[in-house]
């Protein structure tokens, strides 16, 4: 070959070099974007999170991909979503293992949050050490503010804006000693502790303050010291399955309190529906949200009946959950790109529109708007009973059980 012809194809060869370097996705073409989630199909967390959470998930991804996915600049066109699940069998150490499989191994563009307090907690570092951002869903995890993770955001709302507020309840409802008991997972002990100095402030006697293992089957023994000890209210810090036996137990024995309030578990339809609405009325719950919150929350409602053919049966989390992922697509469609780094910095700063409104992160990466604390069930409606412009119905003492046919 001549020198002219060797001239020319070094030419060629450093303009399609210029092109790879100024567009690096023609040198890499993309399909999809691939969420990775390590979370607890089987164990003791697994109804929890089928019904609490999973569906919520599934249910964003379902309606990005029905829009064509999600449009990332630096490749030009939509990217649908799939989604790559392990069951962590409702296992700290299984959970961690997975999470780093998910993300050295199997080199997911993103991650979903694990169930639980405890499990978030542990998931949260290592999303951090791998620079991966991670969107807390069903989980408090109070001490994750303090650790200043800058990769870690918070959807749902802490023990530190619901306990308040639950307080300010008890003392509109008159309460002056409580019965409290609580799951030795994160959660229980988290809650339990910001709230008897919390009750205590507010005038109230916590008279009684114990624990119980996760899994436990039986807590009879602990209403009945409840009962014994005469109070105007009970709080169990529990999670879906544990306010089950809670309710399910108090109800066969005839053990009735003037506030009863249970947190993750009265404000899923599948407890009101279990008891029957007349038998809730007047259970308090962690939350809130219904229909009548907003008009984005009467969106969400009815949208999730629409596509699933269900009921909303979650005043819970569900309008967190998917708020934030509207939030986290809106981030990665202004950043152009599926950079961890540039997403994180535009989730960090910005506002966008959501179910639940103008959804964004105060300094602290923490959700902020809102829309409820605390429900009650009241003629088969989980209201919204926070003190303010947020409230649906205001609170009312709990009638007793109704009587067996």
């Amino acid at each position: 070959m001549n020198r002219e012809g060797v001239y020319e194809k070094l030419v060629i060869f450093g303009m399609v070099l210029a092109l790879l370097i100024t567009f690096p996705s023609a040198a890499y073409s993309k399909d999809k974007i691939l969420i990775g989630q390590a979370v607890s199909l089987s164990g003791p967390l697994a109804m929890s999170n089928a019904v609490v959470s999973t569906p919520y998930y599934d249910l964003w991804i379902k309606d990005v991909n029905a829009e064509g996915g999600i449009y990332v600049k630096e490749y030009g066109k939509k990217l649908p979503l799939e989604a790559l699940i392990y069951d962590d069998k409702s296992d700290i150490g299984t959970m961690t293992r997975l999470l780093e499989k998910l993300i050295l191994e199997d080199k997911v563009d993103f991650v979903l949050p694990p169930w639980g307090t405890a499990n978030l907690f542990a998931a949260a570092p290592i999303a951090q050490k791998y620079g991966y951002i991670l969107i807390g869903g069903a989980g408090g995890a109070e001490k994750l503010k303090d650790l200043q993770l800058p990769y870690f955001f918070q959807s749902l709302n802490f023990s530190e804006a619901q306990v308040p507020v639950l307080a300010n309840i008890f003392v509109e409802l008159g309460v002056k000693q409580v019965a409290m008991i609580s799951h030795e997972d994160l959660h229980g002990v988290e809650y339990s502790s910001v709230a008897a100095p919390a009750l205590a402030k507010q005038g109230m006697d916590v008279v009684m303050k114990k624990s119980y293992p996760m899994g436990v089957k039986d807590l009879s023994p602990l209403l009945k010291q409840a009962e014994s000890l005469h109070v105007d209210a009970f709080i169990g810090f529990s999670y879906p399955d544990e306010c089950m036996l809670i309710t399910g137990q108090a109800i066969e024995l005839g053990i009735n309190f003037k506030v009863f309030a249970l947190s993750v578990g009265p404000a899923f339809t599948f407890y009101r529906n279990a008891f029957g609405a007349n038998t809730v009325e007047g259970i308090i719950g962690g939350g809130a949200w219904n229909s009548k919150s907003s008009p984005g929350a009467k969106w969400f409602a009815e949208h999730y009946k629409e596509v699933t053919g269900e009921e909303m049966g979650n005043y819970w989390g569900s309008i967190y959950f998917y708020s934030a992922m509207q939030h986290f697509k809106q981030s990665v469609e202004k950043a152009g790109t599926l950079d961890q780094k540039k997403i994180r910095d535009i989730m960090a700063k910005e506002t966008f529109d959501t179910a639940l409104g103008p959804y964004w992160y105060d300094k602290r990466q923490l959700s902020v708007n809102h829309p409820g604390e605390i429900g009650q069930w009241q003629k088969g409606v989980f209201e919204v009973i926070d003190p303010g412009e947020k409230r649906t119905a205001p609170p009312i003492v709990k009638p007793v059980w109704p009587k067996k046919k």
